[in-house]
């Protein structure tokens, strides 16, 4: 507990928060008789103060977004990649209690089981600090991908793209193959995005839907740096 206190830059009051935030229900389900109990209360509440504290940043951060691109980037924040992005950051994976059988089959690299532990442990630095606490977490952790870009990589590239172009009247977005390599079981695509006939940005991907979103996503930070 103490090596995770240490990542977190926090020392809980209460130990038996994070211990029970690092639950996983494989892990109580075999250990019933030791008044062990998962972490999935935990996740409930931390996916709502995660939701509050993000859509207070957009609102108050992002006076010029309308409702639904808000909405949009809210979800992109708080999705299970880029929970599961912060859980790798802190190593979260090593410290969880799971069952055998998700042990065996890799369960400390799950997307879904980072993700919900995550949740879990800033439902846990609520209950034993406050929004505060969680509230910085959050802010470091989750909310600095809106300064730095990184939402970007887990939501609809094209779609934020598109939007933004349009701001502007006559502005025409297209896509462009520039190569395709590999065997047919393998392939890969590289896109190009163009504005007005001018390259943008180009991605890669394993389809040529993927390396679109890839350019769209490539294009979106050069334009929001």
């Amino acid at each position: 507990m103490e090596a995770i206190e240490k990542k977190l830059n926090y020392t809980f009051r209460d130990k038996a928060l994070l211990v029970n935030a690092l639950t996983h229900s494989s892990y109580a389900n075999e250990n019933r008789g030791h008044s062990c109990e998962s972490n999935e209360r935990l996740e409930f509440l931390g996916d709502s103060v995660l939701g509050f504290v993000v859509a207070d940043a957009l609102y108050n951060r992002e006076p010029e977004l309308p409702e639904g691109r808000m909405t949009r980037v809210r979800a992109q924040l708080v999705c299970e990649d880029s929970l599961k992005r912060v859980a790798l950051e802190l190593g979260l994976g090593e410290h969880i209690r799971l069952g055998r059988g998700e042990e065996h089959t890799g369960g400390r690299h799950r997307t879904s089981i980072l993700a919900d532990a995550v949740e879990a442990l800033i439902a846990a630095m609520y209950l034993d600090g406050g929004l505060e606490v969680a509230g910085s977490f959050i802010r470091r952790y989750i909310l600095s991908a809106l300064d730095t870009g990184d939402w970007l990589v887990f939501g609809d590239g094209k779609t934020e793209l598109q939007e933004l172009v349009q701001r502007k009247s006559g502005q025409t977005l297209s896509y462009e193959l520039v190569s395709e390599s590999g065997p047919d079981h393998d392939k890969t695509f590289i896109m190009r995005v163009l504005l007005n006939g001018v390259e943008l940005a180009a991605g890669e991907g394993r389809t040529k839907k993927e390396a679109e979103q890839a350019a769209a996503r490539s294009a979106l930070k050069e334009l929001l740096r």
